[in-house]
């Protein structure tokens, strides 16, 4: 299995409305390292799994909605609890649907598999990894 990972990150806000949140149940923001990991079987007849600038720009415009928002006003999160995983979940079925539509192109159709991870901090992590 070959993969290319791409980077970026997002600024958001949030609250975490339920007692098993602690303070984070209250309004504050968080700083999201995102990696979006996009999988293949083969090479193109390029040596490529993936065009990394194709998967850059995705990510770039997928996250674009997200940066610098209030996630609790945003319909896509209204009434939902935007945890770190839901985040995640939510870029990648954003994903699927670019790489559904062929944004990255020609390969789209070989991407078998999609794995994004938020990075919370330096010492901690969540994803939603799935096939395609």
């Amino acid at each position: 299995m070959f993969a290319v990972e791409v980077r970026d990150h997002i600024m958001i806000a949030h609250s975490l409305p339920r007692p098993v949140f602690g303070p984070a149940q209250g309004m504050h923001g968080a700083t999201f390292v995102v990696d979006a990991a996009f999988f293949t079987r083969d090479l193109d007849e390029d040596a490529l799994a993936v065009d990394i600038g194709a998967a850059t720009t995705l990510l770039a415009e997928v996250l674009k909605p997200l940066n610098y928002q209030n996630l609790d006003e945003l319909e896509v999160f209204r009434g939902k609890i935007s945890t770190t995983e839901a985040i995640a979940r939510y870029v990648f079925d954003q994903l699927a649907a670019g790489i559904a539509a062929g944004r990255l192109g020609p390969g789209s159709n070989r991407v078998c598999r999609l794995k994004v991870t938020l990075h919370e901090s330096h010492a901690a992590r969540g994803w939603y990894e799935a096939d395609l």
